[in-house]
Formats: C-alpha cells, sequence, structure tokens
C-alpha cells in the first residue's frame, strides 16, 4: 500500500540574466497538497497534464528528494524516515530506464537483482521468469545497445521487478511505445494486480486518457500540482456530468477554463 498525503514542494529557479549574470529568482510550486492511497491488488493511476505534478511527487516517493511538508509511506514504512527500507519494497521505473548499453538484458536484471541483495542463482531464475512474462526470450542476451523502445521498457521494467516487490511505480511507463509494447505492458500490469500476480500494489503516472480507461481502478486526476478529483472511472464520469472521460477530465482538471 501507497499512501501520499497533502504532500507540498517547491523549487527555486533562475530567470534568464545573460551570460555572466544570473537572473532574478523565481519559486515553482511543483506539487501543493497532493493527496493519494493506492491500494494492493489495484491498479492507480496519476493523471494530469504534462507540468501537472505528477512526476516530482513519484520522484518524492522514490526517495530521490524530501517533501517539504506532507506524509509519504509504503506499507507503513515513511520514505523519509527510511528510505532504504521502503525502497526494497518497492520496483520503480523512472522516466528515464537507465539501461547498461554493453550488458544483455539478462544482466541488467541480474546486476539489479544483486544490488537487492540477491545470490548469483536466484536473480538469473528470476530473469528467467520475467522474460517469460514480458514476453522477451528472445532479447534476453541480447546486449541493451540498439534495443527498441518496447525492448528498453521491458528491461527495464524486468529489472524493477526482480526483487518481486509487493509495490510497483511507473512514470509514464507507455511514452514512446508502439501498438503491440502498450499491449504487453497492460497485460503484464493486470497479471500484476491479480491474486495469481501477487495482488501488488500499482501506481503509475500518465496524461494518455486510454490508459486510464482501459486499466485503473481507481484514477486520481491532477492539476497544478494538487489532486482535484479521485474514483473510479465510472464514478467520475458521475462527478463531472459527462459521458465521455476526456471530457470529464477537462472539466475537473480545469473548472476555470472550461467555464471561461
Amino acid at each position: 500500500m501507497i499512501e501520499i498525503r497533502d504532500v507540498h514542494k517547491q523549487f527555486v529557479a533562475h530567470t534568464g540574466g545573460g551570460l555572466f549574470k544570473r537572473g532574478a529568482k523565481r519559486v515553482v510550486h511543483a506539487v501543493q497538497g497532493l493527496s493519494l492511497q493506492a491500494a494492493d491488488g489495484r491498479i492507480t493511476g496519476l493523471l494530469g497534464a504534462n507540468g501537472a505534478g505528477k512526476t516530482t511527487t513519484l520522484r518524492m516517493l522514490a526517495g530521490l528528494f524530501p517533501p517539504d511538508a506532507g506524509h509519504i509511506a509504503c506499507d507503513g514504512i515513511v520514505v523519509r524516515d527510511a528510505p532504504l527500507k521502503a525502497l526494497a519494497r518497492m520496483g520503480i521505473l523512472g522516466d528515464a530506464h537507465g539501461l547498461y548499453p554493453r550488458l544483455s538484458a539478462r544482466e541488467n536484471i541480474a546486476y539489479y537483482g544483486r544490488l537487492q541483495g540477491m545470490d548469483a542463482d536466484t536473480a538469473n531464475a528470476r530473469a528467467e521468469t520475467l522474460a517469460r512474462l514480458l514476453d522477451m526470450q528472445a532479447i534476453l542476451d541480447r546486449r541493451a545497445d540498439g534495443f527498441s523502445q518496447g525492448e528498453r521498457m521491458k528491461t527495464a521494467l524486468a529489472r524493477a521487478l526482480v526483487h518481486d516487490p509487493a509495490n510497483i511505480v511507473l512514470d509514464e511507463p507507455t511514452n514512446g511505445l508502439d501498438v503491440l509494447a502498450t499491449r504487453a505492458l497492460r497485460e503484464a500490469l493486470r497479471w500484476l494486480r491479480s491474486p495469481e500476480g501477487g495482488a501488488k500494489c500499482i501506481v503509475f503516472s500518465t496524461h494518455i486518457m486510454q490508459e486510464v480507461e482501459q486499466l485503473c481502478d481507481e484514477v486520481v486526476i491532477v492539476s497544478h500540482g494538487r489532486s482535484v478529483a479521485c474514483g473510479s472511472v465510472p464514478e467520475l464520469l458521475e462527478l463531472a456530468g459527462e459521458a465521455r472521460f476526456e471530457d470529464a477530465f477537462v472539466k475537473l482538471a480545469f473548472p476555470q477554463e472550461v467555464a471561461a
């Protein structure tokens, strides 16, 4: 289970000031009051336009930097207090896959398993299991250099799952994927959510309506760093009084623009 409650984060940016001068400082409120509760055995989508604060929130969940205020926990472990213990409960697929190009897919996966404390035989056996799950047997012993975007995604996802985490966090996982790779990812996530797949808690961010409609049990709509609505797709349609989910999203995420 992942819990994010009333989280805030701001950054200080510098405006342009010429080659040898720094410009004025500007405070950017990236996240300002975002909440999310993701249960086991369910897929929770973080839906928002680009720049809404989704990636910043997931990076705080991953312990890359602390929130200015608010509470972030994974299976009851507060990320700020025990980041390594919390990370051991998560498999994280970030927006940059960061594979080692000289290593094969198998070696990339097994290496990450060793970093998670697994012995070599267990890590290699786990790589075989994940290759079958993600339909990547054909690339398992190929070097990652030259992989397609879909092959890179599958390898990075397998690496994130190698230690069989209870919680899976994915940031814009379908970006740049073709139709077949996207379908394969959907099927894998559905299986991981199921009792047979371990009833994982899955959180993923996206700006793609179709992904949310086809995958999510729960949706949190994010706008300008805030969570503005949450519920299942039918519940959000009813809340907005719309028949199409895209129309419901626009009304809930940008009410002032719609009113204008």
